[in-house]
């Protein structure tokens, strides 16, 4: 151990120099003392375990407590839009020169899933006579399913046409090439690779916009930047075209979105500053218009 390290047991190594303040994160200060309680608990009860041990049942607890306390915190990018605009979501296709990878970003953007489901679409999934897509949703762990529009359907015959030897082997569309990307047993793309293949592309087309950094309830880790544009993203992009399609049905696009309730989608439909003004306008200038009317009537009376 160097001159300039400490140990604390729960923590790990720390650098005197570089030794980071504790933050409260995704808890209430209450919340924070209950968690230190339980912890110190831990340690005491558990006596017998390694630290490896320890450290894995202290991640889950703190997994625990950021489902039960954190999901209540306001999100750091406010009135910030998540989702793609029409130009910034052309910009971003026309940097893809992958074909794997813009197929797959092509379903985020135009049937919403989420990367998770994105890199497990299977040709098993597919009814190749209806276009009817069977999605397993990973946040209600619930089976649906959504027609694949015609365009991305021939998209989609046309890649399996060209990838059919690889294809074939496990049936996923986005399948990993033996030797690349990962040494995981998946035959799929890894959601990781992914992500980064996506942060490349984003820089490429130069939409890449950093607008905070990360509040980490975990006090090793450093804190991440926050980017505007995610792979979750595409999905935004997705729900809010949907929705602007149907003239603002919430019903219909929480289905289409695959919510459970119409509240969680109305957070992901976006507004551009454009059309926010552009309302305003049109409000109250009928406002104005219609008072001008009266008055002109009430003049007339007398």
């Amino acid at each position: 151990m160097g001159a300039n390290e400490i140990y604390d047991d729960k923590s790990g190594f720390k650098s005197r120099r570089k030794r980071k303040k504790e933050k409260l994160g995704g808890f209430k200060s209450e919340n924070v003392s209950e968690y230190g309680k339980l912890i110190d608990t831990m340690y005491s009860v558990l006596p017998k375990l390694t630290h490896h041990q320890i450290k894995e049942v202290k991640r889950i607890v703190h997994k625990q407590f950021l489902k039960k306390f954190a999901r209540n915190q306001p999100p750091k990018y406010g009135s910030l839009n998540k989702g793609f605009t029409e130009q910034e979501v052309q910009s971003f296709f026309r940097t893809i020169n992958n074909p794997k990878l813009r197929l797959l970003f092509y379903y985020q953007a135009q049937l919403g899933l989420r990367i998770g489901e994105a890199v497990k679409v299977n040709v098993k999934d597919i009814d190749f006579n209806s276009r009817e897509l069977k999605i397993r949703t990973e946040k209600a762990h619930t089976l649906n399913t959504l027609i694949v529009p015609m365009p991305l359907f021939k998209l989609t015959l046309e890649y399996i046409q060209q990838y059919e030897q690889y294809i074939q082997k496990d049936g996923y569309l986005f399948f990993k090439e033996e030797g690349k990307y990962s040494h995981r047993d998946e035959p799929y793309l890894s959601t990781d690779y992914v992500r980064n293949s996506f942060r490349y592309y984003v820089q490429k087309a130069g939409l890449d916009e950093v607008y905070d950094s990360s509040d980490e309830t975990n006090y090793s880790r450093t804190p991440r930047r926050l980017h505007r544009l995610t792979t979750h993203s595409l999905r935004h992009y997705a729900i809010t075209s949907f929705a602007k399609q149907t003239n603002g049905n919430v019903v219909l696009t929480s289905k289409f979105a695959r919510h459970r309730s119409t509240g969680v989608t109305q957070t992901y439909i976006s507004t551009t500053k454009q059309e926010l003004y552009q309302e305003i306008d049109n409000t109250f200038s009928q406002q104005a218009e219609r008072l001008k009317r009266r008055i002109i009537d009430m003049e007339g009376q007398k």
